[in-house]
């Protein structure tokens, strides 16, 4: 992944941009860009970046601590804290972004911290956009000459401070971090070469020290931080390489473990402040209805409630304490209309879809070839198949909780969500106030994976309209079924598949035309090689608030491919994994992927009776993932999965002790999503109101054995948070399949296995 080493030319925090902004990202950025250049010239560019980094020096500098750039500052004691612009919720990417720096840095690890950068325009993420906006572009050139102060002014005008899409060790950690460190630790040799009058070329570093061979002198990094601070880190510096690493690859603890098991940890629903109250909502249960009249009487005569506060479409209790507000809440009875949604269900949305998908217009079409032409061609072979998969909730640990005080004009907001700059610019926006008179203080997230994007998180609107009616801080809690019944859901989707294998037993042809609300063309990639492709895009969007669940559409997209080449390796009378390799390119990374998963997994070795193997490999994030799922059926018709492999080409892995987490954890979020999880729509609200109606896998359910491995190919970096949940619903399906010779092509599994 480190193979082509980025040198950005450094003026400006070094930052990058997320997946989750649409195409219209793009565009913007550049009429941004534009507009910086017209009206203010290209000094008011740079200007308006050194006024960032003097911003981010007097947001945290103490007095014996020396900042540089924004990322990262050196204490006297050689203490280095490095600022994190992600939020973290349980992804290990601070520990990433730290090791990735401190390794530019030379210094020594047991004294690097990461803190989390404060929610400030100072530290919007521009390598994050830089890195976002050449993938998406498709002109990474042309974005990579732009000069970091311009990179920097969009990411402060987006506003951009995102988490997601499996971007900050790529983009933050690649463009970003990796950077800073090296530049700050070439001033550091300057400085020193300056203080002992010898050649830079003579000094090296290491552990926090600038060294000199010669004369066997050294100075500490906190004795050289004030001198080097003052110094121009203008330069490409150059990158370590791969056999240069000392921190990089290393399997290093998790600085954030120790706290989430003492206790000491903070999330957004342990925070308590002087006279806080406590509220709760009721939301109308159809998305997209209104309130239409509650009496407030019985609320107000619970023990401990205070008020009674009606939104458009909601209702709050506000008391001392959370069972107050929740008591208070249960005892009204709100009237909501439907808002026009009341005959909606999941076999309607499903209907919908399949006559969207037979007579009407595709919104985006990808591929290549005439696929039309092919499927014509006599003697071909042509299987078609459908597919169904159905809404998904995030189901995160900890349920929406957001804390506000509105005083003196200000709103002020703790919480944990993906994007503190955006969360500002959307509460301020609902208060009716200035931006600059929000401040918003991130904390940690306990889970998410896209529910907590501020552009789906309604809870901002809730509780800036709330903070402003009270005069005290107010926490504002979702109790499980709100946060079930009200979710930003993965969408509901549906596909037909249909290809031709060719007299040599290849697949000639393929096209797949799928219908939900979100494009995947050019999120999940397909990587065989067909001479004629095609993907219809149909888009479709029913009353519930779809949005990005981990993987985004690459669950769907890698469930609908890898099932269905299952299939034609059926027909074709070839085993799945053999059929696999003839439409992968020969000495290709996705080869070795899928050659070393099957050899670890034992691929045609024999099985006991009644269990069956599947294999399956998605590239998402720009890393590929192959899996192969050995599972059987249990008595009662449920699928039961005895063991997982999986094999990953992420490029460079940063840290292995937390990618392996991140795989597993990310196959067992596949396989859960595959066996029992699905939101339904009924009368046009949600049916699934907690944990024991929506089924997440539990303990006993998941593998005894789950074993990860990673590729090192130095192939440009991936992701590594989403793409291991992927390949695990196929893999699965492809494995029962093997097992019973029932075909799999609705999800979940569940469902079936009580038909």
């Amino acid at each position: 992944m480190m193979a082509d080493n980025p040198t950005p030319h450094l003026d400006a925090p070094l930052e990058a941009a997320p997946p989750r902004k649409k195409k219209g990202m793009v565009r913007r950025a550049f009429l941004i860009g534009g507009a910086l250049l017209v009206g203010g010239g290209v000094f008011g560019v740079y200007w308006s970046d050194r006024s960032a980094n003097a911003r981010a020096k007097a947001l945290t500098e103490t007095g014996n601590d020396h900042n540089f750039l924004g990322w990262m500052k050196i204490a006297e004691d050689d203490t280095v804290t490095v600022y994190s612009p992600h939020i973290d919720f349980g992804q290990g990417t601070h520990t990433a972004l730290g090791q990735m720096l401190a390794d530019e840095l030379d210094a020594d690890w047991s004294k690097v911290r990461v803190e989390q950068a404060p929610a400030d325009l100072a530290f919007a993420n521009s390598a994050l956009g830089k890195g976002f906006l050449a993938e998406m572009s498709g002109a990474p050139g042309v974005i990579n000459a732009l000069p970091n102060a311009i990179i920097g002014m969009i990411a402060r005008s987006m506003p951009l401070q995102i988490t997601g899409g499996s971007s900050a060790v790529r983009y933050t950690g690649q463009v970003g971090m990796r950077t800073v460190g090296a530049a700050v630790r070439l001033a550091l040799i300057e400085e020193a070469a300056d203080r002992l009058g010898v050649p830079a070329s003579e000094l090296t570093t290491a552990d926090s020290k600038v060294i000199h061979a010669g004369s066997g002198k050294s100075l500490r990094y906190g004795e050289l931080a004030a001198g080097a601070a003052e110094r121009s880190l203008t330069g490409s510096p150059a990158l370590k390489t791969r056999e240069q690493y000392k921190l990089i690859g290393k399997p290093i603890a998790r600085l954030d473990i120790p706290a989430k098991v003492d206790g000491s940890a903070v999330y957004g629903i342990d925070l308590v402040l002087p006279d806080m109250r406590i509220a709760t909502i009721a939301a109308a249960p159809v998305r997209g209805g209104k309130l239409l009249s509650v009496d407030e009487k019985p609320a107000l005569g619970v023990a401990g409630v205070e008020k009674v506060v009606k939104l458009d479409d909601a209702v709050i209790v506000v008391a001392k304490r959370y069972w107050q507000a929740l008591k208070g809440l249960k005892a009204l009875s709100p009237r909501f209309s439907d808002g026009g949604h009341g005959a909606l269900s999941s076999d309607t949305i499903h209907a919908a879809q399949e006559k969207l998908r037979t007579s009407g217009k595709p919104e985006n079409e990808g591929g290549e070839g005439d696929v039309d032409a092919a499927f014509g061609v006599a003697g071909a072979k042509t299987l078609t198949a459908d597919y169904r998969v159905p809404f998904l909730h995030h189901a995160m640990m900890e349920p929406f909780t957001l804390t506000g005080h509105y005083t003196d004009g200000k709103l002020t907001l703790w919480g944990g969500l993906q994007d503190p700059l955006s969360t500002r610019v959307r509460a301020a926006k609902a208060a009716g106030i200035d931006v600059d008179a929000v401040v918003f203080n991130p904390m940690l997230m306990g889970g998410g994976f896209g529910r907590r994007f501020p552009d789906v998180t309604e809870i901002i609107d809730q509780v800036a309209l709330l903070a402003k009616q009270l005069p005290y801080p107010v926490k504002l809690v979702w109790s499980r079924e709100e946060e079930v019944r009200h979710g930003t859901y993965r969408p509901q989707s549906s596909a037909q598949l249909k290809a031709t294998l060719g007299k040599d037993g290849k697949i000639s042809a393929w096209r797949t035309d799928y219908v939900q609300s979100g494009d995947a063309e050019g999120e999940t990639s397909f990587i065989y090689a067909i001479p004629a492709t095609s993907r219809r895009h149909f888009s479709y969007q029913s009353n519930q608030r779809d949005g990005p669940w981990r993987s985004v559409n690459s669950t769907q997209i890698g469930f609908y491919n890898e099932s269905f080449i299952d299939e034609l390796a059926q027909a074709a009378g070839e085993d799945p994994y053999q059929f696999r390799r003839k439409h992968l390119a020969a000495d290709s990374r996705h080869l070795k992927v899928l050659d070393t998963v099957a050899k670890r997994a034992g691929w045609g070795t024999p099985l006991p009776e009644g269990v069956g193997r599947g294999i399956a490999i998605v590239e998402s994030f720009g890393t590929i993932v192959a899996e192969v799922i050995e599972a059987t059926v249990r008595e009662d018709g449920s699928p039961q999965v005895l063991k997982a492999w999986a094999v990953v080409d992420c490029g460079t892995t940063v840290n292995p002790l937390n990618a392996e987490a991140q795989i597993a954890g990310g196959m067992v979020m596949g396989l859960s999503s595959a066996i029992g999880e699905a939101i339904t729509i009924d009368k046009g609200a949600v049916v699934q109101s907690n944990f024991n109606d929506y089924n997440i896998l539990k303990l006993a359910g998941a593998p005894a054995v789950i074993d990860v491995h990673f590729i090192e190919s130095g192939a440009k970096m991936g992701g590594i948070g989403e793409p291991g949940v992927p390949p695990a619903s196929p893999a699965l399906a492809n494995a029962l399949f093997a097992a019973t010779g029932k075909r799999i092509r609705t999800l979940p599994l569940m469902t079936q296995a009580k038909a």
